[in-house]
């Protein structure tokens, strides 16, 4: 897996700055953290977003919101194309104080796009007014769900099997198979689930194939293939699906109402 270096900045005057970078497939960038807020959005892509306590999953439909000084890293599940923005302290605070992952509407998504292509010095008064906008549109954001538990403690063996998992959601590896790559017995790890994450393997892999499953739907891929590559028949992963989230795959298209 290859490694990023988190962006840093100089010292400026400017309330909003925007950054526009590629990532590769398997791209790994450590945790970090920014003294300013960010909404971390690829306009392309899927990555996961590991913090504290939970991986989120975030398609070009979702963004996230990370206010100052949440511990973040990033995992590139396909080639993102990125396009962020950092709010300085005060303007951040409006926003909000905890992290979230937010829908992102047409409107937000260009709001976004033409601010990353602005030339802040020759067109200041022009982007005061788009910051203006662009944090009134975030405030406004629905929460768009696409999160999973991790553990916090970080018991290694239990980090190893979760990210496995992650990187390989399908069913065809057991229990027992991720339990002997992570060095640990299969009472162990049942004990370390229950304990840090108060679910089970099954629930909580689950919960993982949900999130890509919604991500991928999002993305027009069909019911079939994702099925398919998580080692489900098409229906019985419909009937998951649909006992699960209260709706049935086909209900998460590119145009899909909001995740409830």
């Amino acid at each position: 897996m290859a490694l990023a270096t988190p962006p840093s900045f100089a010292p400026t005057t400017q309330t909003v700055l925007p950054l526009a970078k590629r990532y590769e497939r398997g791209t790994c960038i450590e945790t970090h953290s920014h003294e300013w807020g960010q909404l971390l959005h690829a306009i392309s892509g899927l990555m996961w977003v590991d913090t504290p306590s939970s991986a989120l999953l975030v398609p070009p439909q979702r963004a996230v919101w990370l206010p100052p000084g949440v511990p973040h890293g990033i995992r590139v599940v396909n080639p993102l194309q990125m396009r962020n923005l950092y709010l300085a302290p005060m303007w951040a605070s409006t926003v909000g104080k905890r992290l979230a992952v937010l829908e992102v509407s047409p409107l937000l998504r260009e709001l976004v796009v033409r601010r990353v292509q602005l030339d802040d010095v020759a067109q200041a008064g022009y982007a005061q007014a788009l910051d203006n906008l662009l944090v009134m549109e975030l405030r406004a954001a629905p929460p768009g769900g696409l999160q999973v538990p991790m553990p916090e403690a970080g018991d290694r063996r239990l980090l190893a099997v979760c990210r496995a998992v992650m990187a390989q959601p399908a069913q065809h590896l057991s229990f027992e198979q991720h339990a002997a790559e992570a060095g640990a017995s299969t009472r162990t790890l049942a004990r370390l689930f229950q304990a840090e994450l108060g679910i089970g393997f099954v629930q909580w892999r689950r919960q993982v194939q949900l999130a890509l499953a919604v991500a991928q739907r999002l993305q027009g891929i069909a019911v079939g293939r994702i099925a398919r590559d998580l080692g489900y028949e098409p229906g019985s992963f419909s009937e998951m699906f649909r006992n699960a989230l209260g709706a049935p795959p086909s209900a998460f298209g590119p145009n899909a109402c909001p995740i409830p």
